[in-house]
């Protein structure tokens, strides 16, 4: 059985498509038993539990050969947000403890071993807090999603313009598509590795800002570009967006501009090209 948490985003999907193709037994680890239907229709048993319960998540966790871990992302944290206690990671780390699978699969982030505070961050102690555990860890750091492009569709789509933090605008950083994470994912569940260990991904290619406005062009028919939003506006603009404490967004930006979040050279390489997730998210409605 492969318990697998946040199946019902973007990478949590693409690891049950790959995982039900492979004819491995899934469980849906959800908050909300009515979210898990899809996949229940495909043949998964469903555990209900939220990532700080640790009760719910021990039995969630129980009997699983292998545990897939998403930590949901928190955009806008506590200004003490890598000090205060953070009781997912810790209920994680005693659910998994309890329950000793076979194979764990945590996912984390480009940037998780960067020594200057950022939003990442938050992966880099979850790391470091599993890194803890008696049982064999998977650490898979993803690059930048594609996917995060769907919040300029409409810009693109109605403006021809998609406003960029990342600069300058023809640096090219680690991309990858979620639909490679999830893929990975879930070979990555079917190893027998001992200890801890990391593993990179990125797309097949680096992209810039400009390389997207550029997907976009192609896939609308019409002139899209990049537009650089200036450094000295980033505080004012995420405050007005409803950010209390934009400094960890920033500062992350901030890392890929500078350079001090990449990967290295060894970073196993994904195939679904920025083509073919521009078309899927032009097909879904914007909102």
């Amino acid at each position: 059985m492969y318990a697998i948490t946040g199946i019902t985003g973007q990478v949590g999907s693409a690891l049950a498509d790959a995982l039900f193709a492979a004819g491995r037994p899934v469980r849906a680890v959800v908050r909300d038993a009515s979210k898990a239907e899809p996949f229940v229709a495909r043949g998964a048993e469903v555990a209900v539990a939220e990532l700080h319960d640790t009760a719910a998540l021990s039995r969630a966790f129980s009997g699983a050969e292998a545990v897939f871990i998403l930590l949901p992302p928190v955009f806008d944290p506590a200004p003490d947000f890598l000090t205060a206690e953070d009781p997912a990671i810790a209920s994680i780390y005693d659910a998994l403890l309890a329950a000793r699978p076979k194979q764990v699969v945590a996912l984390s982030t480009i940037g998780a071993d960067a020594t200057q505070e950022n939003l990442l961050s938050r992966l880099t102690r979850m790391e470091r807090v599993l890194g803890g555990l008696p049982v064999p860890v998977t650490f898979l750091r993803a690059g930048w999603f594609l996917e995060n492009a769907r919040w300029d569709v409409a810009s693109a789509r109605d403006d021809g313009v998609i406003d960029s933090f990342l600069a300058p605008l023809d640096r090219k950083i680690a991309m990858v598509a979620t639909r490679d994470v999830g893929q990975l994912a879930a070979s990555l569940l079917d190893e027998r590795c001992e200890g801890h260990r990391v593993v990179e991904l990125e797309g097949a290619g680096r992209v810039s800002p400009n390389d997207i406005a550029a997907a976009f062009s192609r896939a609308l028919g019409r002139d899209v570009r990049a537009r650089l939003v200036p450094r000295a506006t980033w505080a004012a603009r995420f405050t007005a967006d409803g950010m209390s404490n934009p400094t960890p967004r920033m500062r992350m930006i901030d890392g890929f501009n500078e350079g001090w979040i990449d990967f290295g050279a060894d970073a196993i390489k994904g195939t679904t090209s920025l083509d073919v997730v521009m078309a899927g998210l032009l097909s879904k409605p914007v909102g």
